[in-house]
């Protein structure tokens, strides 16, 4: 899928007049940094935020008040929402309200989240299913009645937070990580449904200082401000970026990307077996000569290739 190397970027401040941005979890850390920059911008801006604590429990929305008290300082114009993303009304509501106080929706940002760690044999429902509603189906609650619009308009831009956690895994998160990982598959579909509608959806993996993870992070904090993941986030939404499906890692101001890649492997045939598999197992895993499939199709290209050699 393209990557965010177009000519209209060059050289010229990346300006989101006219445009409505809805950021879910922006009540502080990463959202806020998010909104904040958008507003600086000239765009509209939603905040969302429940106002609960690190693992969910609670609300209030004094907190996106504050995010919203900090853009009208500025100059901005924003509204507080304080709906729970974690449910398809919730989404439906946070949507509904930049429409009413906008008009419009132009780039979903979902960053909401919450931590319930613990190791997996350990790990119950009651850790798993709320993680699992507010990132991953959190995404889908709020992006869905979003993307009704986006297709009606032909333009829209969604920016998912996943993270190395699902991407690399990372102990105690069994949770977290599936879900995290979950957003990865999520954006890649988007991705494809929405190339011909001018939809674009990508994205991040930050590292980065926030409540969430600061006592995880130890003396590497300092290095991991928020406000340094901000820049991709708002290169990914802007209209003149063309990258669809992919994954950004952000962290301390060091942009990469990440990529799933497939292997050449080997191929048996007919003859295939498990001592075969075996035997050609270094093989299968070289990943000298890999691809980057940008769909299933690309994955059936290559096989096919392979089958009829």
């Amino acid at each position: 899928m393209a990557n965010c190397l177009t000519p209209y970027a060059v050289g010229m401040e990346l300006g989101f007049d006219a445009k409505v941005v809805v950021i879910t979890g922006a009540g502080g850390g990463l959202g806020r940094e998010h909104a904040l920059e958008f507003a600086k911008r000239g765009a509209r801006v939603v905040v969302n935020d429940l106002g609960g604590s690190v693992d969910g429990s609670g609300g209030s929305q004094t907190a996106a008040e504050g995010v919203v008290a900090e853009i009208e300082a500025l100059g901005g114009e924003a509204i507080a929402n304080g709906d729970s993303v974690a449910t398809e009304a919730g989404g439906k509501a946070i949507i509904a309200a930049a429409v009413e106080a906008f008009g419009q929706v132009d780039v979903v940002v979902n960053n909401a989240g919450i931590l319930r760690d613990k190791t997996f044999h350990k790990m119950d429902d009651s850790l798993l299913t709320p993680v699992i509603d507010v990132h991953l189906k959190g995404a889908f609650y709020v992006t869905q009645p979003a993307w009704v619009l986006f297709r009606e308009q032909g333009y829209g831009r969604v920016v998912n937070t996943s993270s190395n956690s699902g991407l690399a895994g990372n102990f105690g998160q069994a949770n977290y990580g599936a879900a995290k990982m979950g957003l990865v598959g999520f954006t890649r579909v988007l991705a494809n449904e929405g190339a011909k509608y001018n939809i674009r959806a990508n994205a991040i993996a930050p590292i980065a200082r926030t409540r969430m993870t600061e006592d995880l992070l130890g003396p590497l904090a300092d290095n991991l401000s928020p406000e340094l993941v901000t820049p991709l986030v708002v290169w990914l939404a802007h209209e003149s970026c063309d990258s669809n499906g992919n994954v950004y890692s952000a962290a301390g101001g060091t942009i990469a990307r990440y990529f799933i890649g497939l292997t050449t492997g080997t191929h048996r045939g007919n003859e295939i077996t498990a001592e075969s598999v075996r035997d050609d197992w270094e093989q299968i895993n070289d990943t000298e000569g890999y691809t980057i499939p940008s769909s299933p199709a690309d994955e059936f290209a290559k096989l096919m290739g392979q089958w009829q050699s």
